[in-house]
């Protein structure tokens, strides 16, 4: 049974009056940013808060026998339930789920006031943006007292030829009785592939399925089954649950690298954070799988949740697209980075955390990896070693079909000091929001990167990396490195057991990972810092332009706002790291054509190693006529030719041997770029990069997926082939009916402290902003108004009723 609440959530931001709110909601995201805010460039210096949501809510008349719970997905701050002002529940950890249940508390028929209290005032608690409130999904679970547990089956599926067995394991509620009987079938569309049954026994029920003919799942082919196990009691169903899955086997070792269903597969990673930009951290489904969607069309075939893990509605995309995942459980052990991080209760959350992600990943296909931490050096330690061992054997007793590994940071294990004592008591931020209670953290390890560059990787070679990270490697099934990529054919002969997944890398050194990637069996991949731009961590991979002297700084003064380096934008505006990629992977149908920005043109400029390359898709610069600009062009092919207006420009060697990329120089004038692609000396393809001609202000609304709770509509001055003029910054206001708009912003890295994207006004940044629109649910079309001095714009879409989402059966609340 489920039940959709009524609406009526409101929300009081720091004891002010409540306001109705949608949930989720990221409460941060509208607050004014500050210098003084006590996060600093961790949080792009948005404050903390105390946010109390509040709901009048009936409870059924079975109310005695059904089991209801609030499930919650994810709250960003120190978080208490209430009901009727009794305390529930109490917990403090942003990326763990949590069912309270309300039995012993409701009267069958009565009205309960629930109260969601939610401080996150503590800060810095994480080194990026995390949002605050109830940023992910709350639902109600009205289920029978017997049922099927949420979160408690288990399948391992077992390839014989083209047929296969899937084991299936399910835990029941207390209420179960021996003797019970489930009764379980796996769909595929509306076939039934193959059933089983089983009776309850101790409270589980456990069978097997013979599937023939099984259609496996992978990234290629994301094949996904029903899943449906129905609770049966004297010939009454009792409860059924229904779950999307796919069948799929995970295999790796050394000599065969990843195997996924007895094929070798190469990830092509990224790394993404969990906020969806414009719109903070809210995990709206149609923004996860836009997310998905974007970064599986640059070519990308796996992601890693860095560092925390993936929310349900990115698991459901990752299935349905075809995204590997490997999934991470946090970024703090019990040495800390930032001042309220959680590292003084690691030891007693870490097993709540992991139970929690596990729960949640276990049918998802799309996960083939857990990874345990991040950069943390205390796993140079003898405490650090079997906090590893016993994290990894906690995640194996729960789940032992996919390999464990962990992000190890090798140039930070190096140089660490770390010792086995206790974490410190948190400390208050210092005025420098960046110091934090530990001297060494990844923050400071990136800075002393992006100083000494190169040198680096000498650092990496030094033999303390090798002894500080014997230890944590041998626990592990996949060691993860973090930028230490130049240690491959090294450790693959000293360490010849040794599976090694690049965790971490730079974007722009592909073209070297990827030769050793391709070349040793022993590497099953590379994720690239990162996929996709996020709050936060500001400007770590952000280029400065007259800026002053100081040439070596990486982290940005405020009011700078994303971090930067993301091959797209914090819009979805993908940028040269992408062309980079599918150069190197091979997956360019032409040449693509980047230009370096004119309206920067001869600045001197401040470069972090996180960005190769500021270039964008571009050769529309209206008033820039004359300016000299560079012109990057990526291609694997042997040669590239470049034409202006029919005007040869110069021919380049590209391909591997020359880092996929031809850098040409030209004065601006309107018209086209032509890049002409050779193989052994015959045009093997060619591509265009044309002026935007008359500009007005557009309205394009980018088709929403099946479900969607949330429209995305660009707002750009183009002209009519949609080509957008990057000069045009003129004030936008917003008018929105139907619906709500959810937030409205542009990929601009550090806007002025007073522009908010909870705001209907934004300044378009080369030539677009986005906005996001929240449909009532009704399915009535939305009508949006785009208003700049006396241009008018007007677009109209129409959002469906969002579909039900697991786990099932709930209610969203």
């Amino acid at each position: 049974m489920s039940d959709r609440l009524s609406p009526g959530w409101t929300v009081s931001v720091d004891d002010g009056p409540p306001q109705p709110v949608d949930l989720p909601h990221d409460g941060m995201i509208a607050r004014t940013r500050n210098a003084d805010a006590p996060g600093g460039s961790h949080n792009a210096w948005f404050p903390g808060g105390r946010y109390l949501y509040r709901l009048t809510w009936t409870a059924p008349a079975d109310a005695d026998s059904r089991h209801l719970a609030l499930f919650f997905e994810g709250v960003q701050g120190t978080t208490t339930v209430r009901l009727d002002g009794r305390e529930v529940a109490a917990w403090r950890s942003g990326y763990r789920e949590v069912e309270v249940s309300l039995n012993a508390h409701l009267t069958a028929g009565r009205p309960v006031a629930i109260e969601v209290d939610v401080d996150h005032t503590a800060l810095p608690d994480a080194r990026w943006y995390t949002g605050s409130g109830i940023y992910r999904d709350l639902t109600m679970r009205n289920l029978p007292l017997a049922h099927l547990v949420r979160g408690g089956v288990r399948t391992v599926f077992t390839r014989d030829g083209e047929d296969g067995r899937l084991d299936v394991t399910a835990e029941l509620s207390a209420a179960a009785r021996d003797g019970d009987e489930v009764v379980i079938r796996l769909l595929d569309g509306d076939t039934v592939a193959a059933n089983a049954s089983s009776s309850v026994s101790g409270g589980r029920a456990a069978t097997s399925l013979d599937v023939l003919r099984a259609r496996m799942w992978s990234a290629e082919e994301p094949h996904l089954y029903t899943l449906e196990l129905v609770l049966r009691r004297d010939g009454d169903d009792v409860d059924v649950l229904r779950e999307r899955t796919g069948l799929r086997t995970i295999a790796v070792d050394s000599r065969r690298g990843l195997q996924i269903n007895r094929r070798t597969e190469l990830l092509r990673g990224a790394c993404v954070h969990h906020d969806n930009g414009v719109i903070g951290a809210a995990t709206l489904r149609a923004a996860e799988f836009r997310r998905a969607r974007l970064l599986k069309d640059a070519g990308y075939n796996a992601i890693r949740s860095a560092h925390n893990p993936l929310s349900r509605h990115f698991l459901d995309a990752c299935d349905e697209i075809g995204l590997y995942v490997v999934d991470e459980l946090t970024d703090v052990w019990f040495l800390p980075k930032t001042a309220h991080d959680g590292a003084d209760r690691f030891d007693e959350t870490w097993p709540d955390d992991a139970r929690s992600m596990v729960a949640k990943d276990l049918l998802h296909p799309s996960v083939i990896t857990y990874s345990i931490g991040n950069e943390n050096h205390e796993t140079s330690t003898e405490r650090g070693i079997r906090t590893t061992a016993e994290i990894t054997s906690f995640i194996r007793s729960l789940d032992a079909t996919r390999p464990v590994t962990t992000g190890i940071n090798f140039m930070l294990n190096a140089v660490s000091k770390a010792s086995d004592s206790p974490a410190p008591e948190p400390v208050a931020p210092a005025p420098e929001p960046e110091r934090t209670p530990s001297a060494l953290t990844s923050t400071m390890i990136n800075v002393l990167a992006n100083r000494l560059g190169t040198v680096t990787r000498w650092v990496t070679h030094l033999p303390s990396a090798e002894r500080n990270t014997a230890g944590v490697s041998a626990e592990l099934d996949v060691v993860g490195y973090n930028y230490a990529w130049s240690r491959y054919r090294i450790d693959a002969r000293r360490h010849p057991d040794r599976v090694i997944l690049g965790s971490e890398s730079l974007s722009g050194d592909l073209p070297s990972i990827w030769r050793r990637v391709t070349g040793i069996p022993a590497v099953i991949g590379d994720f690239a810092w990162t996929g996709w731009d996020y709050l936060g961590e500001a400007g770590i991979g952000s280029w400065l332009y007259d800026a002053g002297p100081r040439r070596s700084l990486l982290i940005k003064e405020f009011p700078h706002l994303v971090a930067g380096p993301g091959a797209f934008d914090i819009t979805g505006v993908a940028g040269a790291p992408v062309a980079l990629q599918k150069a190197v992977w091979g997956q360019l149908d032409a040449p693509a054509i980047l230009v370096r920005p004119l309206d920067v043109a001869g600045a001197r400029i401040q470069k972090t190693v996180w960005r190769a390359s500021d270039a964008i898709v571009s050769w529309s610069w209206s008033g820039y006529e004359g300016v000299r600009t560079q012109i990057e062009v990526y291609s694997d092919d042997d040669e590239v030719e470049l034409l202006l207006n029919g005007r040869r420009i110069g021919r380049r060697r590209t391909g591997a041997r020359n880092g996929f990329v031809a850098r040409f120089r030209a004065p601006y004038e309107p018209g086209e770029l032509v890049a002409v692609g050779y193989r052994k000396g015959r045009e093997s393809s060619r591509s265009s990069l044309r002026s935007a001609g008359p500009a007005k202000l557009r309205l394009r609304v980018e088709t929403p997926v099946a479900d969607a709770d949330a429209a995305f509509v660009w707002v750009e001055c183009s002209d009519a082939d949609g080509i957008v003029d990057s000069t045009a910054r003129i004030d936008v206001t917003l008018d929105v009916e139907g619906g709500t708009l959810a937030g409205f912003g542009s990929a601009h890295p550090s806007p002025a402290p007073d522009i908010s994207f909870a705001d209907d006004r934004h300044e378009l940044y080369r030539g677009r902003a986005l906005a996001v629109i929240r449909g009532d649910g009704s399915g009535r079309p939305v009508t949006i108004s785009a208003r700049a001095a006396s241009t008018i714009s007007v677009a109209t879409c129409t959002l469906p009723p969002p579909l039900p989402t697991p786990p099932q059966p709930a209610a969203m609340i």
